[in-house]
């Protein structure tokens, strides 16, 4: 049996941790302070935790508090999203499409996509979630997600399939001083005893390995300075002077000017978008997606004649 009583505490909970304040979280939920108060009194008395510390400077989680936090939050996400499909089932139609992306893909993909879809189905929800493309094949395989655009190729296990929707020739992003910034194009040979700002493994396996592959191919282990979760986090470390990045050439309109971003000699392509899903959840949707050009616009609506 749901128990909404607990559910209704857990989300006061996370009220007050975001405000840092019972008065604020009051406030935004359009409750009296006192209400809040003691409810959160329940829910420690329930928990046998001590979940906040009141002083002058205000509001404070404690470690137990801090500790259940990451848990309330994820949980309140699949509340959110459960809402959204019941309102949807309610209306009379579930055309709702729930897709996981990466944060480059939501700048220069799903934007004309998305707008095209909703042209073309007024009816269709939407609800996008940021992800890495290391979180793409479980939450496919969990239904968290119908869809993934993420940094995927190669075998994906089963019932997950993919598709590519976008590749890019691979370059190097220097600082503007570096010895080869003035060159047109850079051998990558000629970066064997750079250290590198690399796109975390753990963020993208296939990706990562693709880089050190081709580092491989031409006769050197890269040197990793730094791992992160973002191209554009690999930009802001060159501009800092920490190290060089092999970054997709397109990323040259992104970079501040005190980073360069010159093209390998060697023709070396890497996918930095593909679609994902799972073969034994299909949404009914999926063709439509498959179908809709990327960097297409939407159809212009007709005007109606004046009458």
């Amino acid at each position: 049996m749901i128990n909404f009583r607990l559910i209704r505490h857990l989300w006061l909970f996370l009220a007050v941790a975001e405000a840092q304040s019972f008065s604020g979280a009051a406030k935004r939920l359009g409750m009296s302070q006192p209400p809040l108060t003691e409810q959160i009194q329940v829910l420690e008395q329930a928990l046998k935790l001590q979940l906040f510390e009141r002083s002058r400077r205000g509001t404070r989680l404690t470690p137990a508090g801090a500790a259940i936090l990451p848990a309330v939050r994820k949980f309140a996400d699949q509340l959110q999203r459960l809402e959204l499909a019941v309102q949807e089932a309610a209306a009379g139609h579930a055309n709702l499409l729930t897709i996981g992306a990466i944060s480059s893909t939501m700048l220069d993909t799903l934007p004309l996509l998305l707008a095209r879809l909703k042209s073309e189905h007024p009816s269709l929800t939407v609800s996008v979630r940021e992800i890495d493309s290391a979180e793409a094949v479980p939450l496919l395989r969990s239904g968290d997600i119908d869809l993934a655009f993420a940094r995927l190729e190669g075998e994906l296990g089963p019932d997950i399939a993919s598709t590519p929707l976008a590749e890019d020739r691979l370059a190097v992003a220097l600082p503007k001083t570096h010895p080869l910034a003035g060159l047109p194009r850079v051998r990558l040979a000629s970066l064997a005893h750079e250290e590198f700002a690399m796109f975390s493994r753990q963020v993208s396996p296939v990706y990562f390995d693709s880089l050190v592959a081709a580092c491989h191919a031409s006769g050197f282990s890269p040197r990793v300075l730094h791992e992160v979760r973002s191209v554009a986090s690999q930009v802001a470390f060159v501009g800092c002077g920490q190290g060089i990045a092999l970054v997709p050439a397109s990323l040259k309109k992104l970079a501040p000017e005190n980073v360069v971003v010159r093209p390998l000699k060697e023709n070396l392509k890497v996918i930095t978008a593909a679609i994902a899903w799972n073969t034994a959840r299909k949404h009914p949707m999926l063709d439509a997606v498959l179908h809709a050009p990327v960097n297409a616009p939407p159809p212009a609506r007709r005007k109606r004649a004046a009458h």
